[in-house]
């Protein structure tokens, strides 16, 4: 019996921009970790707890690394950053 709330398959949340090659991809959702499962990474197959938007096991660090080597394909956002949330007050930003 599954608790509540809790399901195996999680579907995909919306991704946002694709960082430019070099540059760093925003994974601050707390839905890029599975803290119940390691699987292995679909690029260096290695076991990771973190996840992209779309599930895939990946290490934030690797995608990065695709992303910088593979960036016409990277442009189809296979790995991208994390919606970018709307600023509560103007002015603020992330300095609060």
């Amino acid at each position: 019996m599954t608790r509540p709330g809790r399901t195996k398959d999680k579907p995909p949340f919306e991704p946002g921009l694709i960082p430019p090659p070099g540059e760093l991809l925003v994974w601050r959702d707390g839905r890029h970790f599975d803290r119940w499962q390691d699987l292995p990474c679909a690029l260096c197959g290695q076991p990771t707890p973190m996840r992209s938007h779309s599930g895939e096991p990946v290490h934030k660090a690797c995608a990065e690394s695709w992303i910088t080597a593979n960036p016409v394909e990277a442009r189809l956002g296979r790995f991208a950053s994390d919606l970018t949330p709307k600023p509560k007050s103007q002015g603020q930003g992330d300095h609060s």
